[in-house]
């Protein structure tokens, strides 16, 4: 009787594994597209500042901006 009871325990220790595997898998892909992400953020923010720069240039040569 004991064979019965130790081969249920690791059965679900088997599939524990499984779904423990496929966890890892699916957080490392999420860190990998987060990571996209925040590049692509990074990149967005570099543009912005530099369009900021050229507006506040045109602003002055217009006299709009205070100097």
């Amino acid at each position: 009787m004991t064979r019965e009871p130790e081969s249920l325990i690791l059965e679900y220790l088997r599939r524990l594994d499984a779904g423990m595997q496929l966890l890892r898998e699916d957080v490392g892909d999420l860190k990998r597209r987060l990571t996209g992400v925040e590049e692509g953020l990074a990149g967005v923010n570099r543009r912005l500042d530099r369009l900021d720069g050229r507006v506040e240039r045109i602003e002055r040569r217009l006299d709009l901006a205070e100097a």
